[in-house]
This record gives C-alpha cells, sequence and structure tokens, in this order.
C-alpha cells in the first residue's frame, strides 16, 4: 500500500515529482511500478490518456486475490494469535522460552491483523488504490506493517539459535529469562529503528489517473536525488532482514538435523528418552517447515524488487507486469497465515490449552465455591520446557 518515486518527465521533457510509480506490498517491503496514466519519459512509453488501470480485468482479478488474502490474514492472524495469547496468559505451563519468542511474533501478526488489514482492505478493494485516511494513519499503518514484517524475521532467527543452543551443546546453561526479556527487546528495538526510514518517507500523493479522475496514494516517496540511498537502503535490508538470516537459520537447522537423526544416542534408550528424541524432532521438522515457508513466500518478493529496482525497463515494458506483482505480493502476505496455522495448531499445544480454558469456565459455573487458582493446572516453580510439555500431553 506505498507508493515510491522518483522522477517523471512531462511531454515537455521537464523534471516532474517523479521518476517511476510504485505501489508497495501491505508488508512494508520496497514498491512495485504501477503502470498508470504517468508520462514515463525515462522509458518512452506512450500510455493512453482515457485509460484507466484500476478498471481493467487484470486488476479485478488482482482486486479479488487480494481481497480474500486479506480476509485470510485477518480471520487466520487475528483469531489463531489471540487464542496463542491468551492461552499463554492463562497457563504457565505453556510459558517456556521458545514459546515467549512466538509470543512476540503472535503480537506483531496480531496488531497487523486488526489494525493494518482493514485499512488495506479499503484501499486495494473498496476505494481501488486511493487512501482517504489522513496522512498519520498512511505513515502509522505502513509503519506498523514493516515492523512487524521485521520482527517476525528477527524472532525466527532468536528460536532458530535457541533450538541450536539446546539440542547441540545440551550441557551450557540455557538462556535466563532476564536474558530472553533483553533478547525480545533487542528484537522489538532492531525492528523499530531500522523501520523509521519507511515512516519517515511515506507520505500521500494526488495523481490523475484520467483527465477526469483524482486517486490519492499512500506510500514512500524517496526523492529523485536520493535513489542511491533508497537502493543503499533496500539492500542493507535484504542482507540483514532476509539473506542474512536465512543463511543463518539453515545452518542452525541443518546442525540440528545432523544431532537428531544422524548420531548415536549412547547409552540405554528408555521410553521416555525416546518420547524426548521424538517431541525434539517434531518441533525442528516444523520449524523447518516454517523456515521453508518463509523462503518460499519471500524470496519470490525480494527478487521482484531487485530486478525492478535495478533492472526497471525489464517490467516497465511487460503487459502482465501488475499482474505478477499482486501475485508475489499475495505469496509474501500468506507467510504470516502458514505461521499462524504452524505454531498454533502444530507446535504447541494452544488448542488443547483452549478447550479446557472452555471446559473449567464451564464447570465453574456449577462449582462456583471453586476458585480460579483451584481450577488452574498444577505447575512447578521451573517453567516446563518444550520436551516435557510434549511428554506429560501425550
Amino acid at each position: 500500500m506505498e507508493l515510491t518515486t522518483g522522477a517523471v518527465r512531462d511531454g515537455n521533457d521537464r523534471n516532474t515529482s517523479t521518476n517511476f510509480l510504485s505501489v508497495l506490498d501491505p508488508q512494508g517491503g520496497p514498491a512495485a511500478p504501477f503502470p498508470f496514466n504517468l508520462s514515463y519519459g525515462d522509458y518512452d512509453i506512450p500510455l493512453d490518456e482515457d485509460e484507466d488501470v484500476t478498471n481493467s480485468r487484470t486488476f479485478f482479478a488482482a482486486k479479488i486475490v487480494i481481497g480474500l488474502a486479506l480476509v485470510g490474514i485477518m480471520l487466520v492472524c487475528g483469531i489463531g494469535n489471540f487464542v496463542f495469547i491468551a492461552a499463554l496468559a492463562r497457563y504457565k505451563k505453556l510459558r517456556n522460552l521458545t514459546n515467549l519468542l512466538i509470543a512476540n511474533l503472535a503480537i506483531s501478526d496480531f496488531l497487523v491483523a486488526i489494525v493494518c488489514c482493514p485499512f488495506e482492505m479499503d484501499y486495494y478493494v473498496v476505494r481501488q488504490l486511493s487512501w482517504e485516511h489522513g496522512h498519520m494513519l498512511c505513515a502509522s499503518v505502513n509503519y506498523l506493517r514493516t515492523v512487524s514484517l521485521y520482527v517476525s524475521t528477527n524472532v525466527l532467527l532468536a528460536i532458530a539459535i535457541d533450538r541450536y543452543l539446546a539440542i547441540v551443546h545440551p550441557l551450557k546453561p540455557r538462556m535466563k529469562y532476564q536474558t530472553a526479556s533483553g533478547l525480545i527487546a533487542l528484537v522489538w528495538m532492531v525492528s523499530i529503528l531500522i523501520a523509521i526510514p519507511a515512516a519517515y518517507f511515506t507520505t500521500e500523493t494526488v495523481l490523475l489517473i484520467t483527465k477526469s479522475q483524482e486517486k490519492i496514494f499512500c506510500g514512500q516517496i524517496w526523492p529523485v536525488d536520493q535513489q542511491i540511498y533508497y537502493k543503499s537502503y533496500f539492500l542493507f535490508i535484504f542482507a540483514i532482514e532476509f539473506l542474512g538470516p536465512v543463511v543463518a537459520m539453515s545452518l542452525c537447522y541443518a546442525r540440528i538435523s545432523q544431532e537428531l537423526w544422524f548420531k548415536a544416542v549412547p547409552g540405554v534408550q528408555t521410553e521416555q528418552i525416546r518420547k524426548r528424541l521424538r517431541c525434539r524432532r517434531k518441533t525442528v521438522l516444523v520449524l523447518m517447515c516454517i523456515l521453508l515457508a518463509y523462503v518460499l513466500c519471500w524470496a519470490p518478493f525480494y527478487g521482484f524488487t531487485i530486478v525492478r529496482d535495478f533492472f526497471p525497463t525489464v517490467f516497465v515494458k511487460e503487459k502482465h507486469y501488475l499482474t505478477a506483482f499482486y501475485v508475489v505480493e499475495c505469496v509474501a502476505m500468506s507467510n504470516s497465515v502458514i505461521n499462524t496455522l504452524c505454531f498454533v495448531t502444530v507446535k504447541n499445544n494452544t488448542l488443547k490449552y483452549l478447550k479446557k480454558v472452555i471446559l473449567l469456565h464451564w464447570k465453574s459455573s456449577y462449582h462456583g465455591s471453586k476458585s480460579s487458582a483451584d481450577l488452574d493446572l498444577k505447575t512447578t516453580g521451573a517453567p516446563a520446557t518444550e520436551e516435557v510439555d510434549c511428554i506429560r500431553l501425550k
């Protein structure tokens, strides 16, 4: 829902405010050029002055796809993450280190689902790429989306490192909760800071679609004399928020896989040891699937953006460019849905705890003398690990 501009030359070969028009994806990433009725003097592309791209069949199909994707995010991420956060708040048994990290990912996705997605639905589907909510909300919605993306990436990296230390180096002391709190604060601080340029350059721009129609676009507008800074900023984000984390997570899970599947367990294997090993393998498999989904969802988007920013003529002259952009965008957005489904229904026993919450509240209506503490699950002084939870709930 963002827009990036450079410098365009009008029919008299004058420099105006834009070089290319781009609509950014709702994840807050870099923009993708949107071929509205502008004079692309830099590319010598004649456009029909009476043509409104938003009325084309291609845009109509893309609007349906993006609308379904946003509805899916609002339902799955909104409800699913709320259930996970509520279960984590209700039961101390769920509060292990990995789940606390996942909770931060859930919080960021939940905020996007209930705050950003309704505005994006209005922008993309209802008003067909026209923003009517003012500059402050324009900048805030895009900034929150960007921060959420970076928080998700950093949390996935932190989880991979935590699993690596717990499985490959089991004799080393686990991360203390004070350290974990500092790590979580660092994740949010880094995400908030590196997303500041996205908020700083986000503004509203009134553009003519046809001679008789205007639309208000919301997004990043980088001055033409700062395009080198934009490209440097994008490469910096690509390195520290995609390429670097993916490489680090891949190395962690490769080493973990070697430890769990290709290394003989010394001594006699009791049933409890076998259950613990199966539980660890299940957890790692789920996390590797989440990493694979992250790469499959975001690699096309980053690749698309690199080609667009460094080889713009490839897409500007492509007839079906807009359709390709929306397909790539929807694939990227689906990653938050996949994360929610995996963490809520597979990785954790959240649904089991939700059923217990409902059952306990139903019982409490018939046993008013029992306090909520009496109805809670028995917990120990130390938070349980993922492996212990897995064994207890089998």
